[in-house]
């Protein structure tokens, strides 16, 4: 990028003040979170795309900082450094420079990004919905008139994989990889094959550490025999801890078909906002699901009372794997161009947030973020 010359940047700046106006008469106060930002959660939390994106840096002090890639994680940080009670409930607004190495078209490195964020809301159905039908009215007075909302929820998955009965190891495993579809879908399938029936040239030592009291021990004296150092960090405990994992796959029971495709078939689910209630209730699985299910009901009816249309809107199970800090509700919309769809917003929950950057308890957290530079360049 060049740069914007005088008339694009006031055409920017007046499209923003609109979507701010808009936010700040809701409620929302208007921040303005640091632009340069310690690195640790977005490198842990934001999923593959944006850390392979962030631009990272060492202070004289020999901290890893960033410029920030988007502006959720300032504000969170925000609002810890500025609350007296991180649990009490606040709304904030902002808008500015996002930078991120570009990737593909209308992918500049600098780019500004407008959004929203509501901690501890109490009733979480009807912050999801007003959060979305704010994004959605931010965008039309900005001048879209043409949009796509596809929905997703974390939650139901996350509910459903608490309620099939498997090691806890397992869904440990499972949840992990939920970030890399192939990745998970490949797990699966060797839970349900058997993982123990491949045999390798570690195979006669998982063997051994099966029935061993002092696995690390072993594992230690192994390594010594073999002449081999310890790599990557981990030492003979991390390591015997993993093949003792191992050891116990050998011995467990496959995880049964029936299970395998419950899984499966939620995640196939693709219809739309309102026919995917009636989809989700035949997956029945346990309590944890049937509430996930009634909050994704409640969260329907919300939308509905502030006029929007469900209906109108795709419901695609596995949407919003590609930020992991998400926990529940998400939402992305795209506007079609002469070149192919362009995402223009996007949001979600997030109620471990907080709690991850140091916040005493988990706070419910839901929010929302416009790309002013891309909505600007697809209504010119």
């Amino acid at each position: 990028m060049a740069g914007k010359s005088q008339a694009e940047r006031q055409a920017l700046e007046r499209q923003n003040a609109t979507i701010m106006a808009l936010f700040e008469r809701a409620g929302f106060d208007h921040i303005a979170p640091d632009i340069v930002q310690p690195a640790d959660i977005f490198l842990e939390r934001s999923g593959e795309d944006i850390r392979a994106r962030t631009f990272v840096f060492t202070d004289p002090s020999g901290a890893e900082m960033c410029l920030r890639p988007d502006l959720t994680v300032p504000a969170c940080r925000y609002h810890l450094s500025h609350s007296a009670n991180t649990a009490a409930e606040a709304r904030y607004c902002y808008c500015g420079p996002a930078f991120r190495f570009p990737d593909e078209r209308l992918s500049p490195q600098e780019f500004t990004q407008a959004g929203l964020e509501w901690f501890a809301s109490p009733d979480a159905a009807a912050a999801e919905a007003r959060v979305l039908k704010l994004t959605i009215a931010a965008l039309e007075a900005a001048g879209l008139t043409k949009l796509r909302v596809t929905l997703g929820d974390l939650g139901l998955f996350s509910a459903l994989l608490e309620d099939t009965e498997m090691p806890a190891r397992w869904r440990r495993r499972l949840r992990h990889h939920f970030w890399r579809p192939q990745a998970f879908r490949d797990l699966l399938a060797r839970f349900c094959a058997g993982p123990g029936l491949k045999r390798s040239s570690i195979s006669a030592l998982v063997d051994r550490i099966a029935g061993e009291a002092d696995a690390p021990a072993l594992v230690a004296a192994e390594l010594e025999a073999l002449s081999l150092p310890l790599v990557g960090g981990r030492d003979a405990s991390e390591i015997a801890g993993r093949l003792a994992e191992k050891a116990a796959d050998r011995r467990e029971p496959l995880l049964s078909a029936a299970k395998a495709e419950r899984l499966n078939a939620y995640l196939a689910i693709d219809t739309d906002g309102v026919s995917a209630a009636a989809v989700l209730t035949r997956l029945t699985a346990g309590a944890r699901y049937e509430e996930a299910c009634r909050r994704y009901n409640a969260r329907l009816a919300e939308m509905e009372e502030l006029g929007l249309n469900p209906k109108r809107f795709r419901f695609l199970a596995g949407f919003g794997r590609e930020i992991e800090y998400y926990t529940g509700f998400t939402f992305q919309i795209e506007t079609e161009t002469q070149e192919g769809p362009v995402t223009v917003a996007g949001g979600g929950r997030y109620d471990n947030l907080l709690a991850d950057m140091g916040a005493p308890a988990p706070v419910p957290a839901v929010g929302c973020a416009i790309h002013t530079d891309r909505l600007k360049a697809v209504l010119a």
